[in-house]
């Protein structure tokens, strides 16, 4: 099928939920953490309670993938998944805040990140779906300008907030301006994903009676399960390079999302106490720093399509990760809170090609009638540094470190800026089969055609 070229409208109607998904993922990283020391929890604990959320989306998002590859209704067959994803997210982001106990925040993290891996997983397939190969670069970068903006809003609105004068805690300890943040937040979710909803029509199969017989023919969870192992077994060669680089990637990542916003507080701000005041200050303060590298974002995101047409796709993505890297390693020399959002700077032109770049190579190498089912095994490379995040550092942290070690946050956060220089490493391993000039081998079914 000959794709049509969209108009800039159109890109931005089909790109528009990712800001409210981004929203809710944002909002639950940066405050997370935070939420669990003050029901009572441990520094060194908290990664092991992000555990159960992980292990469901490394589960949900293949499952999704492969059905909705075999969906076609009414809203289509990416829309509704991530529809159902928004409106169980925002319930459980609502509730999140309102949280009396350490089980309940963990139970309700467990159903959010479920839930935004439901929405976020069909999303990624939307953009192949939608565009050509000429387009894909830009529908990809788009989606990082509104996950810029999105993240922005998620970590500067508890110092708006704070600022309004919105101030005081119940009695579960998590501040009244954080309450607020995060059940605004689940608003914007559920209406953004809804505008995409309603603005963007989806193409039907070329072949509907054969989409039809093969949907009768693959009922049940046995076939289900046997076309996620078939993809897995026939995963391309560039998704496997890309794999490796999307682990360390991802891994340097989770050390500054679990960690930043705690360091921030003791690092620049001195807290010892997580009751105290100062420390609240150096929360509110991490968290609105945490916004500038979305800002950073979304201001660099719309020249990468120019960039990477100039060079190439890789060479961006490389340079990007080491301008992450860099700024992420010289946290450690800074003591002055204004300093910090240097650090941000070289985290967010890493995160607008981390959200575009690796997607817009995969997309070219991908059979597009298998789209969504590679697109959610590719995200087990996201989720499975969460896990590794989850298991490894908090014994990491007691073993390196020492259990009660007030430094161990700003250590995990140089951590991850090595994992970034590691990932930028790998990216010259990848071949970008879909790259203007670059040759690309006919898949194997077409191979044995030929000899035939």
């Amino acid at each position: 099928m000959e794709k049509p070229r969209l108009t800039a409208l159109q890109l931005f109607n089909m790109s528009f939920g990712f800001l409210g998904i981004q929203i809710g993922w944002g909002l639950q990283l940066a405050n997370m953490s935070a939420v669990y020391e003050r029901l009572g929890e441990r520094p060194d604990e908290v990664p092991l309670l992000w555990l159960a959320a992980p292990m469901t989306g490394l589960i949900v998002q293949p499952i999704i993938g492969a059905l909705s590859d075999r969906t076609w209704n009414r809203l289509g067959r990416r829309r509704p998944y991530f529809l159902s994803g928004a409106i169980a997210a925002s319930i459980a982001l609502f509730i999140m805040p309102t949280s009396s106990a350490l089980w309940m925040a963990a139970g309700l993290l467990w159903i959010l990140d479920a839930s935004i891996n439901v929405s976020m997983e069909p999303f990624r397939a939307f953009v192949a779906d939608k565009l050509n190969d000429e387009q894909r670069t830009a529908g990809f970068v788009l989606q990082s300008f509104m996950i810029g903006i999105g993240a922005s809003l998620a970590n500067a609105l508890p110092y708006f907030f704070s600022w309004l004068g919105v101030t005081g805690s119940p009695p579960s300890g998590i501040p009244l301006s954080e309450r607020y943040t995060i059940q605004v937040g689940a608003a914007v979710f559920l209406v953004c994903v809804l505008w995409t909803v309603a603005t963007t029509r989806e193409y039907p199969p070329e072949d509907m009676a054969e989409f039809a017989r093969q949907r009768r023919e693959h009922r049940g969870f046995g076939h289900l399960f046997g076309e996620i192992v078939a993809a897995i077994r026939a995963m391309p060669a560039t998704m496997r390079q890309l794999a490796l680089v999307q682990f360390f990637t991802w891994l340097g990542l989770f050390c500054m999302w679990l960690f930043f916003v705690p360091a921030t507080a003791r690092h620049v701000f001195g807290a010892t106490n997580a009751q105290s005041e100062l420390y609240t200050r150096g929360i509110e303060w991490g968290g609105l720093v945490m916004a500038f590298y979305s800002i950073t974002c979304f201001l660099v995101a719309l020249a990468l399509p120019t960039l990477a047409a100039r060079t190439s796709r890789k060479g961006v993505h490389a340079v990007a990760l080491l301008c992450g890297a860099a700024g992420l390693l010289s946290f450690y020399l800074i003591r002055d809170q204004y300093l910090l959002l240097l650090v941000m700077f070289g985290v967010g032109i890493a995160w607008a090609s981390i959200l575009s770049m690796p997607y817009a190579i995969l997309s070219g190498a991908l059979p597009p009638q298998r789209m969504g089912v590679y697109m959610g095994v590719f995200n087990f490379f996201i989720v499975l540094p969460e896990i590794t995040a989850a298991l490894a550092f908090g014994p990491l942290i007691r073993l390196a470190f020492g259990r009660d070690n007030p430094n161990s946050a700003l250590y995990m956060v140089l951590i991850g800026g090595v994992c970034l220089i590691i990932a930028a490493l790998l990216v010259a391993r990848v071949q970008d089969v879909s790259a203007p000039g670059h040759h690309r081998p006919l898949p194997e079914a077409s191979r044995r055609e030929n000899r035939a």
